[in-house]
């Protein structure tokens, strides 16, 4: 299996995930033409942004490229993309090399002090206590 050597604020996003029938005609390219053929016909599908914004949303972000013992694991030489695929269970998987720091966005700003709907500091600490 290639793997790019482990960055802290890198990982892996899935792109798109087809399986069945869907995967079945990615599969069939493959075969007949090799998976450079199925690099660019997946590659359109990401939209960039979007795609990330989805993926981090859905928890689709790796450490690792996931895989089984069944898949294959292509690496697109010299772009971001990596191509996980089983015959056996009939999916394939586009994944992209991206940065995190999309990922430290806050999903919504601070409440700011003069706030006046915002509950004060020691009454929002009491919410949170859990008592076992």
């Amino acid at each position: 299996m290639l793997d790019r050597p482990r960055v802290p604020d890198c990982r892996w996003i899935s792109v798109v995930f087809l399986q069945g029938t869907e995967a079945d005609a990615v599969l069939g390219l493959i075969d007949r033409s090799g998976a450079s053929a199925a690099f660019d016909y997946l590659q359109p599908r990401d939209l960039g942004e979007a795609t990330t914004d989805a993926a981090l949303e859905n928890g689709y972000v790796y450490d690792r490229i996931p895989a089984g013992r069944t898949d294959h694991i292509i690496e697109h030489d010299g772009s971001p993309y990596a191509l996980t695929y089983s015959r056996t269970y009939r999916y394939v998987s586009l994944l992209r090399w991206h940065p995190l720091e999309s990922e430290l966005k806050p999903t919504r700003p601070a409440p700011r002090r003069v706030d006046i709907w915002a509950a004060p500091r020691s009454t929002r600490l009491a919410e949170r206590t859990v008592t076992l």
